[in-house]
Formats: C-alpha cells, structure tokens, sequence
C-alpha cells in the first residue's frame, strides 16, 4: 500500500482486479442489507402460505440475530484465513440459505433457513469493511463512502417495493432465489482481487470458550430487543437479561485469558479506536434503537397517516446521502475526520430533539410541524450517515494489522448490539409510559441526550494510522 508521502501527491490509480473486488464486496454487502428489509413486503403472504401465526417475527428476527452473534467470528476468521477465504465462505452460506429459504416446506424450515442466511450475511458485511482498509488507502476511502452509503440508501428504499412486487408477481420464494445470480456474479467478479491469507495466523488455539459466551451473551440482547413478548415479561425479561450479562462478564474475562481470543484486548489498546468502538454502540443505540419509534412521533405530531409518513421518511435517506457526498468531497480538504464524527453526533442531538419534540407541538401551525418534522428527519438520517462512516474510517486507520478484521467486526458489533439495546431499551419505556405521547417524546429525548453524552467521550483528533495495513 502506498506511504503518506505518495498519497499526498494526488489519487493513486487502482488496479482494475481491485476495482472488481471492490464491487464485488458492494454486491455482497448489499444482500446482506438488502435481505434485512425485502422480506418485510412478503411476511403477509408467507404467514397465510405457512400458516405462521405469531410466529411469522421469527423470519426477521432468525436473520438479525444470526447476522450479529457470527459477526465477531466472521472478523476473527478474516485474520485466520484471509478475506478471500471467508467472503467466498459467506457468499456460498448466503446462497444455500436462500434456496433453502424459497424451497422451505415449513415456517420452522424458514425461519432455520433464514438463520443460515444470516451467518452468511455477517460474513459479507464483515468482510467488506475489513477488506476495504487493505484494498484502499485512507484518501481512496473517503472517496468511496458515497458507495457505503449508496447501499444502505438502495437496501432500505428498494427492498420492501422489490419484495411487494416480487411476491404478486412471481411468489414469496422469488425474493429469496434473485440472490443466487448475484452471489454467483460476486464471486466471478471479486475472486482474484480479494486478499487471501498471509500465512502469518492459524487456527491453533482458536477461543471456542469465547464463541460460546459471546453467542450467549449477543443472543440475549438481539431477543430482548426483537421480541415483545420476552421484554415485556417481568420473568422472561429479567433472566434473559441477567443470563446476557453473566456470559457478557465472563467474555470479557475468557479473552484475557485467551492465547488466541476471538475479540483480542489489544484492539482496545488504541485510545482512538476504543473510543471509536464505543462511540458507534453509543450512536447504534440511540439512532438504529430509535428507528421504530420515529415513525410513531412524526405521525403524533403531524396528525398525517401511515402512507404519507412513509413517504416523509425518504428524509432519512436523503440526509444519508447529501451528508456522505459531502463528506467525500469536502473532507479530501479537510480530512479531520474525528471532528467529521463529532459533528455527526451534533447532527444528530439536533434531529432526535427536533423529533421528540414533535408529539408536544400539535397545536403549531401545520407548516412549521411539518418544517420541524422534515428537518429532524434530514438531521437524523445525515448523524446516522457521517458517524457510522467517520468512525468507521477512523478504526480502519487505527486497527492493529495483525487484528484488522476482529478491530471492524467488534466496531460493526458494537452497532449491531447498540440497535438491539436500543430498541429494548426504548420498547420498556414506551410501554412504562403506557405508549403516550410524553413517551414517545421521552424516548426521542433520551437517544438525544445518549448522544450528546457521546461527544466528550469521542476521539479528539486523528491518530497516526499503522504503517502497514496489508494483511
């Protein structure tokens, strides 16, 4: 990879094998998101199929589960390895889960199946964040967050439209068989640019007893935070909480005194990465925790129906994606990227104040309701935007080389278990607050406040990147 030296001098040119991988893991990256929301159209029409019942929640919450218990492994297998051998390991998973998922006989068929999806779904997001550090250098990566974020933006407008149409025109099973040309087109496209293994690490010693209390650990939370019925339960709730918290501690524990830990302490070594690490769960909780409740306050507020508050949340999106051209653009200029992730986390005091304030102002104007709704929305879904990419910049630029894909896969955790936190988190306060307006305000106010408590505690200034990030 190119010095300091020669990335100030202008833009490098990539190899076309390069260019191919790095399409390659868009592709792959986009299936693992896209899955999570093209299923969402379909749930309908495969629980009349089926005859799921309540148990149709399983179909989502398989996948999301899955896709955060394996996401540490994934990262920890990427070192062992290489990115090669596990984005063609997730890519193939991916692929006989989805056939398994349109040829499932049953809802426990689907749902096991959608699990599998899942394992590859962690393989395919991990991969592509830990590959791009070693295809990339830091200036090429800044370039390039407008196609992270392109995914996202893709992934969450296209994928209940293409889902509805899917299934009227050709069945439920057709969301799940369009992924298997695709995987076939990644592997075909990405194989030869793909980094294979260095032959530096093995899998001797590998921390089983770490995989076993971190998929304990995660899986309480992912169940707190998806299933409505656990987190409402006063016997439920409590011990599947304290079960979480027990194998979290002993985690911590077991890969200190691991030879070979699956989340290795020296990641957090790094002050700036450690700070990146748990500034992303802080952001995951109260920006990916507060999606559900979102929608609820903009149609309190308003007063405007289902429909037309859909259409409002395209704000998000493009919050998203006029903030991450910009930051492509203006921070080759101004490449401070710690300031770019604390202005995220100020963009997004200011949208969720905005939105939890919407419940209280129904007597305002119609027009400066709305004003207040749009613009918090914009502010929201451009926080979302510019902290995920800026810290995700700044772990890839911090990250041990020897640790690379287990220093993304705990930061992509992190996130993950912030979302799921946040939603259980939030879900209780709702429902102690007997689902009111106040509460929904009171959520909002408190994802606000989370980050704003997040800004002392993030990195105050780039640190100098490791010398050699080719692993």
């Amino acid at each position: 990879m190119e010095t300091s030296s020669e990335l100030s001098s202008g833009r490098s040119a990539v190899a076309p094998k390069t260019e191919l991988a790095f399409f390659a893991l868009m592709l792959g990256m986009l299936l693992a998101q896209l899955d999570t929301n093209i299923v969402v159209a379909a749930l309908p029409r495969i629980g009349a199929d089926l005859q799921a019942g309540s148990a149709i929640a399983g179909v989502t919450a398989a996948y999301l589960l899955t896709v955060t218990v394996t996401t540490p492994i994934a990262g920890k297998l990427g070192d062992i390895l290489g990115r090669r051998a596990v984005f063609v390991g997730a890519v193939l998973t991916f692929a006989v889960g989805s056939l398994a998922c349109a040829l499932a006989p049953s809802m426990l068929a689907l749902v096991a199946a959608r699990a599998l999806q899942g394992v590859g779904g962690a393989g395919l997001i991990v991969t592509a964040v830990s590959t791009l550090g070693v295809l990339f250098d830091r200036t090429e990566l800044i370039r390039r967050q407008i196609w992270l974020t392109a995914v996202m933006a893709i992934a969450a407008l296209a994928g209940p439209p293409l889902g509805g149409y899917l299934t009227e025109s050709a069945g439920w099973p057709a969301i799940f068989l369009v992924n298997l040309p695709v995987c076939v087109l990644a592997i075909a496209i990405g194989y030869r640019g793909l980094p294979g293994r260095d032959g530096t690490a093995g899998m001797r010693g590998f921390d089983i007893r770490g995989v076993v209390l971190m998929l304990v650990a995660t899986s309480g939370i992912v169940v707190l935070g998806s299933f409505d019925s656990v987190a409402r339960s006063v016997v439920l709730a409590p011990a599947v909480l304290i079960l979480a918290t027990t194998a979290g501690v002993a985690f911590v524990r077991q890969e200190h005194r691991a030879t070979n830990p699956l989340v290795p302490p020296a990641i957090f070594a790094s002050p700036g990465l450690a700070r990146s690490i748990i500034v992303t769960g802080i952001s995951g909780t109260a920006l990916f925790g507060t999606f559900t409740f979102v929608p609820l306050a903009v149609i309190a507020g308003t007063g405007y129906g289902i429909s037309t508050v859909s259409t409002m949340l395209v704000a998000l999106t493009a919050g998203q994606l006029v903030i991450t051209a910009t930051f492509s653009i203006v921070a080759r200029k101004f490449p401070r990227v710690a300031a770019w992730g604390r202005l995220g986390l100020v963009l997004g005091v200011l949208g969720l104040g905005l939105l939890a304030v919407l419940p209280r102002i129904t007597a305002a104007p119609g027009p400066v309701v709305l004003a207040i709704a749009i613009t918090g929305l914009v502010l929201a879904g451009a926080a979302l935007g510019l902290s995920m990419q800026a810290y995700t910049l700044l772990g890839i630029t911090t990250a041990p080389p020897e640790h690379f894909g287990s220093a993304m896969a705990t930061l992509t955790l992190f996130r993950l278990l912030g979302g799921s936190i946040g939603a259980a988190i939030f879900g209780w306060l709702l429902i102690t607050m007997s689902g009111s307006t106040a509460a929904l305000t009171a959520v909002l106010g408190t994802a606000a406040l989370l980050l704003a408590v997040a800004i002392p505690l993030a990195p105050r200034q780039d640190p100098e990147p490791p010398t050699d990030l080719v692993i």
